[in-house]
């Protein structure tokens, strides 16, 4: 019989002598294991520590529990900064013993001294063990609607028939959005853009963006993205769309398996801007097509992201793009 009165000792960082004990925790939950991606999840932490947060607690037996989040500072046009809980695991001997509530609690901490306004995370709605240790930690419904596309369901572009745009409807053109084809979708044709990955020396064009699209200035978190994308291309999917010879869009994505329980790999579309002077020029198609190719020759088969509820343009050209309504629901605990 297990000893429900061991001491959990303080909790601490986890460490890279941690990963087999990981391993076996997740092993036992999940009926299978994910070693490669523990491994990976580990690596990033050790490279980028200020995008990281993974806790454990340990008692006389070893490691008991782990918690596992990334920070996020402007993902999904969110303008706080927070911390996406993305696995939490439990020995199976320690459970129902708070070991989980006592992670939770330490990483709230954490956020707290840190400046980080909420925690974050998503569940499938038909998840009776989670969903319910979720309430019980303070979590609510959030008002975001996580939204997914089947790789190969997604929008592909007829590179073939795509067009220079005429004249008239050159850069600085006003456009008129009365007219029935002045929509992102409608023009996708008249464009061809030249999407590539990402690359350091991009970081000055895609911060310029960012600027005149949010009004703020986030150098230091697009850098710290762009350098998790050259870090590990395996995890990172990020693009940029080229017209004129300048930078007029780009997408940050990655693709990973295991977070938030996932059984299958699935790429999380997180950051995705338009130059406003390119708008409804089917920049932000091209890069949505190349990333859907991409995927696919990941073996990845589906795409998701978060969309806020007032952000009807934004809504309307994912769901336009081949985007449904997913079977996973937000959650946030504002601190």
């Amino acid at each position: 019989m297990a000893d429900h009165t061991r001491h959990t000792s303080p909790v601490r960082a986890l460490t890279p002598q941690d990963l087999d004990a990981v391993v076996a925790i997740d092993a036992a939950a999940e009926g299978r294991t994910r070693r490669a991606y523990f491994q990976r999840r580990l690596d990033a932490a050790l490279a980028h520590p200020a995008m990281h947060v993974q806790l454990a607690a340990a008692d006389g037996d070893g490691l008991a529990g782990y918690i596992l989040a990334r920070r996020t500072s402007g993902e999904f046009g969110r303008p706080l900064p927070s911390l996406r809980m993305e696995v939490v695991g439990v020995r199976d001997d320690r459970r129902g013993q708070g070991v989980g509530r006592h992670l939770l609690e330490a990483m709230a901490q954490y956020a707290t001294r840190h400046g980080v306004a909420e925690l974050r995370t998503t569940a499938p709605w038909t998840d009776r063990r989670m969903l319910p240790w979720l309430h019980a930690m303070g979590f609510e419904l959030a008002p975001d609607q996580v939204v997914e596309c089947a790789v190969g369901d997604g929008y592909q572009a007829e590179r073939g028939d795509a067009l220079d745009l005429p004249a008239d409807e050159s850069r600085g053109r006003e456009i008129d959005y009365g007219a029935p084809e002045a929509n992102d979708f409608e023009r996708v044709g008249k464009v061809l853009a030249d999407v590539r990955a990402m690359r350091p020396e991009d970081l000055p064009q895609i911060c310029r963006i960012d600027r005149q699209i949010t009004g703020r200035d986030r150098h230091d978190y697009i850098a710290e993205k762009l350098g998790e994308a050259m870090d590990d291309s395996a995890i990172r999917v990020s693009l940029t769309a080229r017209l004129d010879d300048a930078i007029v869009g780009f997408l940050m994505a990655r693709a990973d398996l295991g977070d938030f329980g996932r059984t299958e790999p699935v790429a999380v579309l997180d950051t995705l801007g338009v130059d406003p002077d390119y708008a409804h020029r089917g920049v932000g198609h091209a890069l949505l097509s190349q990333l859907f190719a991409n995927l696919g020759a990941l073996q990845v088969d589906r795409v998701e992201t978060v969309l806020a509820p007032g952000d009807l343009p934004l809504r309307g050209f994912f769901f336009g793009t081949g985007f449904k309504t997913s079977q996973r629901l937000a959650f946030v605990r504002r601190l």
